[in-house]
């Protein structure tokens, strides 16, 4: 493993860095129904009850696809996420590019999109040259989080223990994996609750700015 003197930030992409919700899931979302129907010869209420079993079970709907119907998965992810116009969609913090620019450290991507798709949106905002490495679901053989097995190959891709990372995400089921291993935890949210599985809740991806030195302190001793 390599010593780090700084964190090592490891972001999730949609709702994370961008707000994906309010157009970019539900073309995402209509694109995967319509696979399935085609794919699996179901009906427009069958095919989505299908696709949202396997996103609440595997956490990725592409696994479930994967382990019970044998889709290949790069025809999958390059059907379902193919965008005329992505740019338009696209909705952004003021101030993010500054804020990441300015945070101590390894900055990397790590999410459960396709490649293509992680990257077209990472060129469109500006924030491709901010990032040391970016990791998609094709990076660790379909692995998706919140499954172990993909965050341990990152952490060996990486060559970090889990205690210099940390982890920012929208979604809590992955930051529960991410502190199981014994990384730092941010979870950007507008939620109410709390969780023990959360070192600091951000209602905006801009607050990192307040988290500098507390970032350096959490990872100070990890190698």
């Amino acid at each position: 493993m390599r010593s780090r003197r700084a964190p090592v930030w490891v972001f999730d992409l949609d709702d994370t860095l961008h707000h994906a919700t309010p157009h970019i899931f539900p073309h995402i979302n209509h694109a995967m129904t319509a696979y399935i129907e085609r794919h699996l010869a179901l009906d427009h209420q069958a095919a989505t009850q299908l696709r949202q079993h396997y996103w609440q079970r595997y956490g990725a709907t592409l696994l479930g696809l994967i382990r019970h119907h044998g889709v290949d998965p790069y025809h999958f992810l390059a059907e379902t996420h193919n965008f005329d116009d992505l740019g338009s969609l696209i909705i952004t913090a003021p101030a993010l590019l500054h804020t990441l620019k300015n945070l101590p450290g390894r900055r990397i991507i790590y999410s459960n999109a396709p490649r293509p798709y992680t990257e077209h949106v990472l060129r469109l905002t500006g924030l491709a040259p901010l990032f040391d490495a970016v990791y998609t679901v094709e990076s660790f053989g379909f692995q998706p989080k919140p499954l172990r097995t993909g965050f341990l190959k990152l952490l060996r891709r990486e060559q970090v223990h889990a205690g210099a990372c940390i982890m920012v995400e929208d979604s809590l089921v992955n930051l529960v994996m991410a502190k199981r291993l014994g990384m730092h935890t941010l979870w950007v949210t507008r939620a109410l609750r709390n969780s023990p599985w959360v070192d600091h809740k951000l209602r905006n991806i801009t607050d990192l700015r307040y988290l500098r030195d507390w970032s350096q302190r959490a990872t100070c001793g990890a190698k």
